[in-house]
């Protein structure tokens, strides 16, 4: 059978019924000539499942339908509820055949005719009911249908049940014409045989219902959240796990989930991570709809500084010069932020507050945070590159620098800019390539205040320092 999915469903369905209605008339018209309880009983069952086929048939149709506004889970659960009405319809079966089952032992005795047609048409249901239950089940394995499974499991049965049907009309046949002095207790076997069909199709449909019942409660499947955990926390990336929420509709798993990842990671790691996890959830549970949620967590490996940068990240304030000291077991932060030279200082120191009071909040131990407010030109402005004209400064910034630093070559590629009536002045500068960090950046912050000192219009001077070339 090839085909979509939802034909390939509705045709399985269809297939259901059109033998349901076969084995119900058979069965009713040799049982009512036989006077075979047993086959009445089938008979019976045959025309519950003949209405539960119906309803499934019908859930099957309804759940294809794609989800909407007032469904946006989709309409699966046609297909669980329409399993449970199928084993409330199997108890009501169970109870009257046990019904019948108890009068005839001990109330009432009934001839039962085990002709050749009675045995016809047990072994035709047998046949008919192991064909399409592997029909059935095929289907509703290869696309996940409860509805379909349920009634895969209904026919498996049936199977069943009609041996025993089988078996309890051979016996009345012996009493009949071999034991014949022990017919009286032959001939009860067809009763017998109707409560072995009882209780066959009563713990079918318990675990049927009990099934049903579970999906439409939204109970999370067996062991899936276990494994789910367990996939996640092997991706690279994820640092734990939080909660994770599963609930089926019909042939769909729906799996909403947590997951911690490292709060420094920029945002398409994050995202990378999170569609890993969900792959791989999908290759576990086939055709499943994954949400997942990734929550930014501090990491053991992240240093406190770090952790300090990522907090002044959020308020958009980069920091610099972060300096922690530890006293008698408390922590007391220094450092500098950089804010938009357009702020006004009230603003600023606002912003500055807010930033020191989650500090203290979110890191444990700190007595105090002192913050140093710097600006950081945001915009941008029109200038001229006036360095042929203002020679005598580039000479005196280049003298400056070289004697600073104690070297004749250090000053090189000297720019001068004018705008707005002020100037800006960039210059290189070469230092020792095994000269520490703080140790340049301090000649650096000497060179700048030096030359702003010599020349009160210059508002900026941009030292870039590099390792000096041998």
């Amino acid at each position: 059978m090839t085909g979509t999915p939802e034909r390939e469903k509705n045709r399985a369905a269809a297939a259901s019924v059109a033998v349901a209605v076969l084995l119900t008339l058979i069965k009713l018209i040799v049982g009512l000539s036989t006077r075979s309880l047993g086959l009445l009983a089938e008979a019976a069952h045959s025309g519950l499942d003949l209405v539960a086929a119906v309803i499934t048939l019908v859930a099957v149709r309804i759940s294809n339908r794609p989800a909407d506004d007032s469904h946006p889970y989709g309409h699966g659960k046609v297909e669980n509820f329409s399993a449970f009405i199928e084993t409330l319809l199997l108890f009501t079966t169970c109870a009257w055949i046990i019904y019948e089952s108890v009068n005839r032992l001990f109330f009432r005795t009934i001839e039962v005719e085990p002709t050749a047609w009675a045995f016809l048409v047990v072994l035709i249901s047998i046949v008919l009911d192991i064909s399409r239950s592997r029909l059935l089940y095929r289907v509703a394995k290869k696309y996940s249908s409860q509805a379909l499974e349920a009634d895969a499991l209904h026919f498996s049965t049936d199977v069943w049940s009609s041996a025993v049907v089988l078996i309890g009309l051979v016996m009345v046949w012996l009493g009949r014409n071999v034991f014949v002095p022990y017919s009286g207790i032959l001939f009860r076997a067809d009763a017998v045989a109707a409560l072995g069909v009882a209780l066959i199709v009563f713990f079918a449909s318990y675990r049927l219902g009990r099934r049903s019942l579970d999906v439409l409660l939204d109970r999370a499947p067996e062991g899936l959240k276990e494994k789910i955990i367990d996939i996640a926390a092997g991706i690279d990336g994820v640092v734990g796990t939080g909660q994770v929420r599963l609930r089926r509709s019909g042939a769909t798993v729906f799996v909403d989930m947590n997951i911690d990842v490292d709060r420094t990671l920029s945002f398409e790691r994050t995202h990378a991570i999170a569609e890993a996890v969900e792959s791989r959830v999908r290759e576990i549970i086939p055709g499943a709809d994954v949400v997942i949620h990734a929550e930014p967590k501090e990491s053991e490996r992240e240093s406190l500084v770090r952790r300090i940068r990522s907090v002044a990240d959020r308020y958009g304030v980069p920091a610099h010069n972060i300096t922690i000291i530890e006293d008698a077991g408390w922590k007391d932060i220094d450092l500098h932020i950089e804010v938009d030279d357009q702020l006004l200082l009230y603003q600023a120191h606002g912003l500055a507050s807010l930033l020191e009071g989650e500090l203290k909040k979110e890191l444990a131990g700190v007595r105090r945070v002192d913050t140093h407010i710097e600006s950081r030109v945001t915009g941008v402005v029109d200038g001229v590159d006036v360095t042929r004209e203002e020679a005598a400064m580039v000479e005196n910034v280049r003298r400056i620098a070289n004697e600073i630093t104690g070297k004749s070559y250090c000053a090189h590629n000297i720019v001068v800019s004018r705008h707005d009536g002020s100037y800006s002045v960039s210059l290189h500068c070469g230092f020792d390539r095994n000269m520490p960090v703080r140790e340049a950046h301090r000649i650096s912050a000497s060179i700048e205040e030096a030359v702003k000192k010599k020349y009160p219009a210059v508002d900026r001077v941009t030292v870039h320092t590099e390792p000096e070339i041998r």
